[in-house]
């Protein structure tokens, strides 16, 4: 991509990664896919700002301590609040050192769906993004925000993925002329997690299939209260007061 060859990437990779720290394996994580990704990009690749975005349901803590103090890298987290690692991915835990205000976690109430997830990319990723104007864009994609996953409590659909990987797509366009890596991360519900990659892919590739109104999309998207609701619009508030702080 880097190279001209390919538009955009999604690297279907296991184990997960973003739990992974320097010293320990951690959550199913081995090695630090995305963390590696990035510290190449910047040594190898000679890039000046990298970007790391993840949706997984579960904090990015490896990802987050691979730069807690690195204005180099932007660390944005969406996670389930208190989920996993336990006490991790705090709103407050903004960075240390040379890196401070350039982490920024979103842990969104338990049920927060495509109306708080979609909110949070609007009112928080996409401004970070275009105050950081990072050259790369590195998304830690996991699907465990699914409405019917069993190691989180979320419920975001099919359609949620495709909003969510659309104002992204578009985001890193004008950006950083799309360069745009998705790494695999989580994602358990064996019956969802397949349609929750074909709408990234779809976005992505810019091919729509005929996969479409399957029950599952039609009963994970028809969930109540899939609209944004106050308490997480609060929540979703107080990470874009954060923005700021990126030089």
């Amino acid at each position: 991509m880097l190279d001209g060859r390919v538009d955009n990437v999604y690297a279907l990779v296991r184990p997960a990664g973003h739990h992974a720290l320097a010293d320990a394996a951690m959550g199913f994580c081995i090695f630090g896919n995305v963390a590696i990704a990035a510290h190449h990009a910047r040594v190898v690749r000679g890039l000046s700002r990298v970007a790391v975005v993840d949706w997984d349901v579960h904090h990015g803590n490896g990802t987050q301590a691979a730069f807690y103090e690195d204005p180099s890298v932007l660390t944005i987290s969406i996670h389930q609040d208190n989920c996993f690692p336990p006490g991790s991915g705090l709103i407050d835990d903004t960075g240390a050192g040379a890196g401070q205000g350039y982490n920024l976690n979103v842990p969104l109430p338990p049920g927060s769906g495509d109306g708080a997830y979609v909110a949070t990319f609007e009112q928080v990723v996409v401004p970070a993004l275009e105050r950081f104007r990072p050259e790369l864009v590195i998304v830690a994609s996991g699907f465990d925000p699914s409405a019917m996953d069993p190691l989180g409590r979320m419920m975001v659909s099919p359609d949620g993925f495709t909003r969510m990987a659309r104002i992204l797509h578009d985001a890193v366009g004008s950006i950083c002329d799309g360069r745009l890596v998705l790494s695999h991360e989580g994602g358990y519900s064996a019956e969802l997690v397949p349609f929750c990659g074909l709408a990234v892919m779809e976005v992505l590739s810019g091919i729509d299939t005929p996969v479409r109104d399957n029950v599952l999309q039609l009963f994970t998207a028809g969930m109540g209260q899939q609209e944004l609701q106050p308490h997480q619009a609060a929540l979703i508030e107080r990470a874009a007061a954060l923005v700021p702080a990126i030089a």
